[in-house]
């Protein structure tokens, strides 16, 4: 059985104003001042830490690994709290997830963000329902764009490698469905700072309702 393996920030959900929220609220407390929303949607994709990291660095504010460790349990605090004030599926995603199901598809996440954030904000949009598998930033030793998560996720899934597809929005998608030897589909409404059409995904879209019908010639390109 193949699996469908999804990105979540940026893919299935536009999330940018509550992540934008809680990143500023977090450096205001801590006397840093704030970023930009269209700044941070280039420092999105690898995860809570990174992203304050990305943030401090933007603020030209000096960190370490113990300076950022109470930030990162305020932003978690924070973002957990308030975590679908704005958030929702971007527009077609429910209707393609449930002909996916429909169609026989196995589906999974795999995200940078970490399990805590991850399953409470699928529970919240009502979006649990739908995945076979959820793997986050912290599920394994290691995350994306290493291969691990993504095979880990199809095998959480039930389903095998082969005839299995990535669906993402950013290089670290790409990279890490190169690594682990799979077909990727970009969406280009995400968050990257460099448009998904220049770093080399097999296919890309600009709305889920192409989604099936660019699953399909993937799978028959994938069987030929």
């Amino acid at each position: 059985m193949s699996v469908l393996v999804f990105d979540l920030d940026g893919t299935l959900v536009s999330s940018m104003e509550d992540l934008v929220a809680t990143l500023n609220a977090v450096l205001s407390k801590a006397g840093h001042g704030t970023v930009p929303q269209e700044k941070v949607s280039n420092m999105v994709g690898m995860g809570a830490k990174v992203l304050l990291q990305r943030g401090l660095d933007y603020l030209d504010v000096a960190w370490t690994d113990e300076t950022i460790a109470p930030l990162f349990e305020d932003f978690l605090e924070h973002y957990a709290a308030n975590i679908a004030v704005h958030t929702r599926p971007f527009g077609g995603v429910l209707p393609a997830l449930e002909r996916f199901r429909a169609e026989g598809w196995k589906l999974a996440i795999c995200t940078n963000k970490s399990e805590r954030l991850t399953l409470p904000l699928l529970e919240e949009l009502g979006m649990t329902q739908y995945f076979d598998a959820v793997v986050g930033g912290d599920t394994f030793s290691v995350s994306k764009p290493d291969a691990a998560p993504v095979l880990g996720a199809i095998e959480r899934a039930g389903g095998q490698t082969a005839g299995s597809i990535m669906i993402g929005d950013s290089i670290t998608d790409i990279n890490a469905a190169r690594a682990a030897g799979i077909p990727v589909i970009a969406v280009d409404f995400g968050y990257t700072p460099v448009p998904v059409t220049e770093l080399g995904p097999d296919r890309v879209i600009s709305h889920f309702d192409e989604l099936a019908d660019v699953v399909a010639a993937l799978s028959l390109a994938q069987s030929a």
